[in-house]
């Protein structure tokens, strides 16, 4: 943290990234136009779930024009319509994961995206759970493989069984297991702490278990999935709490605005690049 004297007191100049999550915030402009948008609020990040209903040439244009920098994106899920979260851990679907895995890297290179996502999905019907976690550690052992040569990182996220009914990874701690078990240098943890919040709390502690194998943090206000300030998690704690633990990554704003992106924005205002605040 960089500290200078202000007055009578000691302000500090954030070191914290954030990224605007272009499948939540700016939604009251057609998905291309985010960029430039969440690039005048001042994010020199964007992040988003799927980009793939448009071609990555015309995604990577609007990415430059723009000057911000696509730091995440999810590997295709199956059928999102459907219902389906992801593929990774369904029995069954691993030659619809691979094609999800090459089209991630095609779009990834072209957007210089460092980061992908890949989701669990949800556990089938009738299925022994850890059936569907050996797939799931084989399906990964073989995309970071597959992309290893590319300089990319994938990340897998436990999300909570109240918004994903059935998805097959809950917990921090198994999600750090698992990549233990594939034992790649390119996968890692993507580490939300809404989700994280409500499935098992004591947010700072796992930050500081984590933190080393922790690739990506996102956030959101619990328990409605607004604004992170305010809410019943103390960000403005949490944000100090990750400066000194080291980390270096991006922090997505992952979030549904109560009323309007640029309406909640005021929250991020003492974080943002250059902004001092008192300490």
């Amino acid at each position: 943290m960089r500290c200078i004297l202000a007055g009578a007191g000691l302000l500090s100049l954030s070191m914290l990234r954030f990224a605007a999550n272009l499948s939540m915030l700016y939604t009251e402009w057609p998905f291309l136009e985010r960029y430039a948008q969440a690039a005048q609020d001042g994010f020199a990040g964007v992040e988003c779930l799927f980009p793939y209903a448009h071609p990555a040439a015309e995604v990577a244009a609007y990415l430059r024009d723009a000057g911000v920098q696509q730091v995440l994106i999810n590997a295709p899920p199956g059928n999102w319509a459907a219902g389906d979260k992801g593929l990774a851990g369904v029995p069954g679907q691993e030659a619809a994961f691979q094609r999800s895995i090459d089209t991630a890297l095609d779009y990834a290179q072209q957007l210089r995206c460092p980061t992908v996502h890949v989701m669990a999905g949800l556990l089938p019907q009738g299925l022994d759970r850890m059936r569907a976690r050996e797939c799931y550690v084989k399906n990964l052992a073989w995309a970071a493989a597959h992309v290893a040569a590319h300089e990319l990182t994938l990340t897998i996220e436990p999300i909570n069984p109240r918004d994903v009914p059935g998805y097959l990874l809950n917990h921090q701690a198994e999600a750090h297991e698992i990549c233990a078990e594939v034992g790649a240098q390119n996968l890692r943890v993507q580490m939300d702490f809404y989700h994280c919040q409500i499935v098992e709390g004591d947010l700072q502690t796992k930050l500081q278990r984590y933190v080393s194998n922790v690739a990506h943090i996102q956030i959101a206000g619990v328990p409605d999935r607004h604004e992170p300030i305010p809410c019943e998690v103390h960000y403005a704690h949490l944000f100090a709490a990750i400066e000194a633990s080291g980390y270096r990554g991006w922090i997505g704003c992952e979030y549904h605005p109560r009323a309007g992106t640029r309406a909640g924005l005021h929250w991020i205002a003492p974080w943002l690049p250059g902004a001092p605040r008192a300490i």
